[in-house]
């Protein structure tokens, strides 16, 4: 996985050795201390209940892994996240960026929504590349991408880098259990009812890039 760190520092060792020093200040961005606390609420902050029978293993189809999230509309819908962004940002099976992790009953969190991964309703792609207060971006073309499968999402979900603390590589649920939108999206997402996306390729989905989409993009509301 080529990140816009690892190209830069590249190119920078190629004009100077100073560039295999890392500096202080980015290290001293990347492992910021967020604080960290234990999360005792019978639910996550995003209102999901914490209930460890509520979490199965899935297979990220094309990617070979397999994780574990909430049954049923929250697993359709952060299905859908991590295949595309497999396809269309970094592979998640090549072990490069921390892979993909989801469902923990780690209960220590450094910010509130990392709560969310109690429930299942939450997941982290390439998790150890753009970790929580992390000071590495996405590519322009990448964030594209990130916003235009919250386009999919339908205002589901939120990305972490529109949180603060920013964790890039996070992603959430943040409608609740009962609401008529998730029930709508996840029905539209869920591969076990709709056969053409269980081979999803990154030409199989709307071009992000069009002016339709990235007007509805724009649109999506963000966390303030």
């Amino acid at each position: 996985m080529i990140t816009r760190r690892s190209l830069l520092g590249g190119a920078a060792a190629g004009a100077s050795m100073l560039a295999l020093v890392p500096s202080a200040s980015a290290h001293a961005a990347d492992k910021a201390d967020m604080g960290t606390g234990m999360w005792t609420r019978d639910v996550s902050a995003n209102g999901w209940r914490i209930d460890p029978a509520a979490i199965a293993t899935y297979r990220v189809e094309g990617a070979g892994v397999s994780i574990a999230l909430r049954q049923g509309q929250a697993a359709a819908v952060l299905l859908h996240v991590a295949r595309r962004w497999h396809y269309e940002i970094g592979p998640l099976d090549t072990g490069e960026g921390g892979g993909v992790t989801a469902h923990t009953s780690q209960r220590t969190v450094r910010a509130d929504f990392e709560s969310n991964y109690l429930s299942g309703t939450a997941l982290a792609l390439h998790p150890t590349a753009y970790p929580l207060g992390g000071s590495e971006r996405l590519w322009p073309h990448q964030e594209a991408i990130v916003r235009d499968i919250l386009v999919d999402c339908d205002g589901t979900v939120v990305w972490g880098g529109d949180l603060t603390p920013a964790k890039l590589s996070h992603f959430q649920l943040v409608a609740r259990p009962d609401a008529p939108t998730l029930a709508r999206v996840a029905a539209r997402l869920d591969t076990s009812r709709h056969t053409e996306l269980r081979s999803q390729t990154a030409g199989a989905v709307a071009d992000p890039m069009t002016p339709a989409r990235r007007e509805q993009a724009r649109r999506l509301p963000r966390p303030r």
